[in-house]
């Protein structure tokens, strides 16, 4: 990955990224409130460093890493550009689906808890397109989004979920106000329903960032896992985003990647990318 410089960028919480723009891509403005401080250098230097000394890796990815316990919050590969989400968006769809029920002043009916479980702990393409038409579609999403922070989000034209695009920083916004503690839309209710989802996948589905978490096999992070192959080229969409324990700290993690030959590689590369920065992020705080 070429030499990146620092662009820091704020989320809805207030922990300010200190984003790795890759020269010659624009770089996102943020407004940043006075009062807050930028994650400390050395901990985006160090990412940084880690990062970068990986093995060379077919295509590209960006990571995002966010310390709930501390103002500390970095993205790397910030520089280049939005992702596919493939399934990842489900996270962001179950979200806007929590906000309408919140709105109504209801609950779920038992047929949506049925179909969120099934989108969000299986994966179900299925149950995803029927909670995406609840929703409202591409229209319902960027409008919860737009409540829930998400700035760098946009949905596909053609309505195709799976390739909402998005950047790192974004679903760092999307994990506070979902996995996070205070400043969301979302209610506690909401939050914890959400987190007791994403904490049960089914197990062929625990990889990604959880490869980061402290506890090895014994972990139960939250997360959501999103791979997609392109039709137009071949090659794969492999992301995960969630949250993990390491050294004491909750984190905040989110991986995307494409332009992967293969599942398996970008499994593997999410996986790798995952641990190093959280590895690497920890020791410098």
């Amino acid at each position: 990955m070429a030499a990146a410089a620092l662009v820091v960028a704020v989320t809805a919480s207030g922990a300010a990224f200190a984003t790795a723009h890759t020269p010659g891509a624009p770089a996102r403005a943020a407004a940043a409130p006075a009062a807050v401080k930028a994650a400390p250098g050395g901990v985006d230097s160090a990412m940084r460093a880690a990062l970068d000394a990986l093995p060379a890796s077919d295509g590209r990815y960006t990571v995002a890493v966010e310390d709930l316990n501390g103002p500390a919050a970095t993205v790397y590969g910030g520089g280049t550009g939005a992702y596919d989400t493939a399934s990842i968006v489900k996270v962001d769809i179950l979200a806007a689906l929590l906000l309408d029920a919140q709105d109504r002043g209801a609950p779920l009916t038992a047929k949506q808890e049925k179909l969120a479980a099934a989108m969000i702990r299986s994966s179900d393409n299925a149950a995803t397109n029927a909670l995406w038409k609840a929703t409202g579609g591409a229209d319902g999403l960027d409008a919860a989004n737009k409540r829930l922070g998400l700035t760098s989000t946009q949905t596909d034209k053609d309505g195709h979920w799976g390739l909402t695009r998005t950047t790192a920083a974004d679903q760092m916004v999307l994990l506070e106000a979902v996995l996070g503690d205070a400043h969301s839309p979302l209610m506690a209710h909401s939050r914890a329903y959400m987190r007791s989802l994403m904490s049960t996948v089914e197990t062929d589905q625990r990889w990604g960032i959880s490869a980061a978490d402290g506890k090895g096999s014994a972990a139960t992070p939250a997360l959501k896992n999103g791979w997609l192959p392109r039709s137009d080229t071949g090659l794969w969409d492999v992301n995960s985003i969630g949250r993990v324990e390491y050294g004491g700290h909750t984190l905040l993690v989110a991986v995307l990647s494409d332009g992967q030959p293969t599942y398996s590689k970008g499994v593997d590369l999410v996986e790798r990318a995952a641990a190093t920065a959280v590895k690497a992020f920890v020791k410098a705080e």
